[in-house]
């Protein structure tokens, strides 16, 4: 087995909240995509049982013969369930609605937490030579994005620029406790990013304010802009930075990557 916590291996990050609709899969994919600009590789894995992070990337469901539920719960070769994308660097583990069931089905696995862990530190693992796996967790606090925060070095929290924000926070904060305590006590939050931000909305400033006052350090600098060319890029099956590379949105995305790279020097 090789150890993906020595220095030299790739950084494992679960993007995480299990509120929806709070541009989750969108930093998760578009992330991905401005690391690979940097010069980096990068597996996502897909764990939301609605596979937006595959069909965002242009994965058909017809080509999702073997996914996220499979690495999970059947002994088969990494090579089948890692595919590669249509960005040069960029591979993806796809998920579908099979992976729905895999919650029930985990109940009777004694190691049922450490699945993903496991499967993610496989010796085979080394021949990718990555830098970061991105793990897009599912919109809920279930055994899936448990097995995520064990599986993973940090968490990168989107928090959307809206009333109530802060609130959602408690209980993921909770659940990231109580998984340090049980599975992962080196677990750490990367850091939490404002999205769908509007700086003329003074509920954005005010939540933005509200983050930095409670959260500090943890907020990122860099916040994702309300941006309709990130919107409409899922559709046409692309990362906002393929879409439309000159967008506020794709320039935001860049930034966040180099931040994330520059915390991780």
């Amino acid at each position: 087995m090789s150890d993906l916590s020595r220095p030299n291996g790739p950084k494992i990050i679960a993007v995480a909240n299990q509120k929806g609709g709070v541009g989750k899969t969108t930093t998760a994919i578009n992330l991905a995509a401005a690391l690979v600009e940097e010069g980096k590789r990068v597996l996502l894995v897909d764990l939301d049982p609605q596979g937006n992070a595959s069909t965002g990337l242009g994965i058909e469901l017809e080509d999702r013969v073997y996914t996220t539920y499979e690495l999970l719960l059947e002994d088969i070769d990494l090579d089948e369930v890692i595919q590669d994308t249509d960005y040069q660097g960029l591979l993806i583990v796809p998920a579908t609605v099979d992976l729905s069931s895999a919650d029930i089905e985990l109940i009777s696995n004694e190691k049922r937490s450490f699945l993903l862990h496991d499967a993610l530190r496989q010796t085979q693992m080394d021949r990718y030579e990555l830098d970061y796996i991105l793990i897009d967790c599912p919109p809920s606090l279930n055994l899936l994005t448990v097995n995520a925060m064990i599986a993973s070095h940090s968490i990168l929290v989107p928090l959307q620029s809206e009333f109530f924000a802060l609130e959602g926070l408690s209980q993921l904060m909770m659940t990231i406790r109580e998984v340090r305590q049980t599975g992962n006590k080196d677990l750490r939050i990367e850091g939490v990013v404002l999205t769908m931000y509007d700086k003329r909305n003074n509920l954005s400033q005010q939540v933005e304010q509200d983050a930095r006052s409670n959260l500090g350090d943890l907020v990122f600098e860099t916040m994702i802009p309300r941006n309709v060319r990130v919107s409409e890029a899922p559709s046409y099956a692309m990362p906002v930075l393929a879409y439309d590379p000159q967008s506020k949105g794709a320039e935001a995305y860049r930034d966040l990557a180099k931040e994330l790279i520059k915390n991780n020097v």
